[in-house]
């Protein structure tokens, strides 16, 4: 927790005016039984009912001075957890984004929203609460002990016994509920992950009539949350009994011991209803110290779980050189022995991987289903790290650019075409925030998305719904495109960016990139006719190049794309026979 303390340096004000205030609210309280007594034993006592009025102005006053300083407190902890928040949030999530795909991969994207979220917000709450009554809490109980000593030091020692008993009831609820908090919230992770798996694959699971099956799993991952949470709220819930009955039995003791020594004259009637008033404050306030810890215990939890994500680093480190390939000639990607592994996999997904390309060319890339394609390609931009060999880039080691200068001379366009929330110039503008409108309309065209930009009322500043679920899975695709020539790289990476176009579509797609000039693309695809007119064509197998060359030379002297060839012409002629 101290380790967070760090997202408190813009709030120092606020952090020592927040429990000073709180202290003063305190301060004021511990004068009210005092002044009750004195009302007692001198007003009552003597039916002075101008003494008793002046002393009720003064415990309004009272009131309201210690009403105003714990609306002051208030706000200014409040100012402090809040901002603390935010700039945990904000730092955590920006240091999330700094991982490479090894790390996300490695901790799963429900651990992440979880800490981003839910840790993040007890932390916050835990901040809180702790500006609040981490003097507030300790000096009522320190000081009412004192008052009552001040009154009897006999009588006091019941106080201190209560006290004594009550740090040994708090200490070891304390002690069983971190560790469970800590289970509780990774058990939550579980089922953040199992409900976003269900809503991401909700049409896989409709489709195959898996619901009964999925909802019993998910009852089973909440029933074992629940078991959990009830725990450790039946052992914290165990709190507020046990303290008001040793709390009540101190106060009955006081009463029994203060009524014998009202009757031989050593205590008032005043004095005694103060000790009682006292030994309240003690209750209330162990009380909440008593819930401070344990909240803090889980704020506590959360915080290790936040910190063990700012103790992972990218395992992936920049370079100082900046890449510039608009002036280059030559071999502008090159692969040499390469071989990559996912992390905590036991094969490599790729091994012996070398070819040159050439600045200008356009290369197919074709393989069967894990063949290693779209692992070939996530090395290009170092979404991952090689296991051994060598990539350059213009000519140099990849590793020796920043990652900034590497990812702003490479446009890509994923498997899965992802839109935000927003309009579709927003969606376009990721590419270049300067881009004009008419630099938008320009790539819509050689992307084929002007119709679908145009199909739209409101044309470019048409809403795009969360994950673009508003357009279709082409409309994505063609959107996707156009985003990445808006970005005007050097190097272009389709990675089967095409699979939901018709052949026509697709044609005219390739066909207007290839007239870009001074651009080096690579085409992923699974179909052929995808990739045929590439300068050269990369054929993949079980994660091997065990090809390369043009169409016609493949088809001529490998069999493995001959074999892809005709099981496609084969396709396509029975369908056409249909």
């Amino acid at each position: 927790m101290l380790r967070l303390v760090r997202y408190l340096k813009d709030y120092k004000k606020e952090s020592v005016l927040a429990p000073l205030f709180k202290f003063l609210e305190a301060a004021f309280e511990l004068l009210v039984p005092l002044v009750i007594a004195k009302i007692i034993d001198v007003g009552i006592a003597n039916k002075d009912s101008e003494y008793i009025i002046k002393m009720g102005i003064l415990l309004v006053s009272l009131a309201v001075i210690g009403l105003s300083s714990a609306i002051v407190a208030q706000y200014f902890s409040a100012k402090a957890a809040t901002g603390f928040g935010t700039k945990l949030r904000d730092d955590l999530f920006a240091h999330i984004l700094s991982f490479s795909h090894a790390e996300t991969d490695i901790l799963g994207r429900d651990t992440l929203v979880t800490r981003v979220t839910n840790d993040s917000d007890q932390v916050q709450n835990g901040v809180n609460r702790f500006f609040r009554l981490v003097l507030r809490s300790p000096f009522i109980v320190a000081g009412a002990f004192i008052m009552s000593f001040n009154i009897d030091a006999k009588m006091s020692i019941i106080a201190f016994t209560v006290i004594v008993i009550l740090a040994i009831i708090v200490s070891v609820i304390m002690s069983k509920s971190i560790g469970l908090y800590r289970n509780v919230q990774r058990k939550l992770d579980k089922v953040l992950g199992k409900t976003g798996e269900n809503l991401s694959g909700i049409r896989v699971i409709r489709a195959f009539s898996k619901e009964e099956g999925e909802v019993s799993e998910y009852n089973d991952a909440t029933k074992d949350l629940y078991n959990d949470q009830v725990m450790v709220g039946n052992i914290s819930a165990l709190l507020n009994p046990l303290t008001y009955v040793v709390v009540n039995l101190g106060i009955v003791a006081i009463l029994q011991a203060g009524a014998i020594q009202v009757n031989i004259g050593n205590l008032s009637t005043g004095q005694v209803v103060a000790l009682i008033n006292y030994m309240s404050q003690i209750l209330v306030e162990l009380v909440k110290l008593a819930n401070l810890i344990i909240l803090l215990a889980k704020a506590s939890a959360c915080a290790k779980r936040i910190n063990e994500i700012f103790d992972i680093k990218s395992s992936i480190k920049g370079g100082k050189l900046k890449l510039e390939i608009n002036n280059f000639e030559g071999d502008i990607i090159s692969f040499e022995d390469v071989g990559f592994a996912y992390p905590k996999a036991k094969q490599e997904a790729l091994s012996d991987i070398s070819f040159c390309i050439k600045k200008g060319e356009t290369i197919g890339i074709i393989g069967g289903t894990g063949s290693g394609k779209s692992s070939l390609i996530n090395l290009i931009p170092r979404f991952y790290d090689i296991s051994r060999g060598k990539i350059k880039l213009a000519g140099k080691d990849i590793k020796e650019y920043s990652l900034e200068s590497i990812r702003e001379n490479i446009a890509l366009v994923e498997q899965k075409s992802r839109l935000f929330r927003g309009d579709i110039k927003s969606n376009l503008l990721w590419g270049d925030n300067n881009a004009s409108e008419q630099e938008l309309y320009e790539a819509a065209t050689i992307a084929q998305a002007v119709d679908v930009i145009n199909s739209k009322e409101n044309k470019l500043n048409s809403e795009v719904a969360m994950y673009g679920n508003n357009f279709s899975g082409g409309q994505k695709q063609r959107l996707s495109i156009a985003r990445s020539l808006v970005k005007k790289a050097g190097i272009l990476i389709l990675d089967d960016s095409s699979s939901a176009l018709d052949y026509a579509t697709d044609s005219r797609l390739r066909k207007a990139i290839k007239q870009i000039k001074n651009i080096t693309t690579l085409i992923v695809s699974q179909r052929i006719v995808s990739i045929k007119n590439a300068d050269r064509i990369i054929v993949l197998d079980d994660g091997k190049i065990v090809g390369i060359g043009t169409h016609d030379k493949l088809l001529e002297s490998n069999p493995i794309y001959r074999e892809i060839y005709n099981s496609q012409i084969m396709s396509e002629e029975d369908s056409n026979e249909k």
